[in-house]
C-alpha cells in the first residue's frame, strides 16, 4: 500500500520532468568538455532525442530506468499500487522506444541509449569516456565509407586542349 494520499502521490509524479534532467545533464556537461557539440530535442526526428551530434550521424537517449523498464536493474521496481496501470505505461514507453530506435536506424542515424543507473557515480567516469569513445568510432568508420565519385577521365577540363575532346 503508498504511504503517500493519491492527491500527494499525482503531485509527486506530475513534479518530475523529462527535459534538463540530472542524468542528462552530466552527459551534456562531459561531451561538450570533449568538445562534442550537439542538438538538443531535435523536433523533427522521431522520438526528439535528447541529444543529437549530427556530425556524427548519432542520436543519444539519456534514459530513466525506471520511466523506461530497464530490464535487470535494482533502480526499476514496478510500484505496489496501481499495477496495472504501472506495467501498462512502461510496456508501451519500452515499445515506443524500440518503434523510434528502428525509424532513427532507417534514416541513417546511429543510437546510442545512456541509461539513468550507468551515471551513479561509481560507473559514471567510465559510461561517458565509453560515449566518448563510441562516438570516436562512429566518426572513423563513417569517414571510411567510401562515397560514390565520378571518374576524372569522364569530366573534360577547361584546361585540356581541343584536341583531346575529338576537335581541332
Amino acid at each position: 500500500m503508498d504511504k503517500l494520499s493519491k492527491e500527494q502521490r499525482h503531485r509527486c509524479m506530475s513534479a518530475i520532468k523529462g527535459k534538463n534532467t540530472k542524468p542528462e545533464m552530466l552527459v551534456r556537461k562531459f561531451l561538450f568538455s570533449r568538445g562534442f557539440r550537439y542538438r538538443l530535442n531535435h523536433p523533427r526526428l522521431p522520438g526528439h532525442p535528447d541529444l543529437v551530434l549530427r556530425k556524427y550521424r548519432t542520436v543519444i537517449f539519456v534514459n530513466g530506468c525506471f520511466w523506461h523498464g530497464h530490464e535487470g536493474c535494482r533502480f526499476y521496481v514496478t510500484p505496489k499500487s496501481n499495477v496495472d496501470f504501472w506495467k501498462k505505461k512502461i510496456e508501451r514507453n519500452r515499445k515506443r522506444d524500440v518503434e523510434e530506435q528502428r525509424k532513427l536506424a532507417a534514416m541513417g542515424w546511429h543510437c546510442i541509449t545512456v541509461w539513468e543507473c550507468q551515471l551513479k557515480p561509481k560507473v559514471r567516469q567510465q559510461t561517458l569516456e565509453s560515449l566518448a569513445h563510441t562516438l570516436y568510432h562512429i566518426y572513423l568508420a563513417d569517414r571510411r565509407i567510401k562515397r560514390y565519385e565520378m571518374q576524372e577521365e569522364d569530366i573534360p577540363l577547361a584546361a585540356e586542349s581541343m584536341s583531346e575532346y575529338g576537335r581541332e
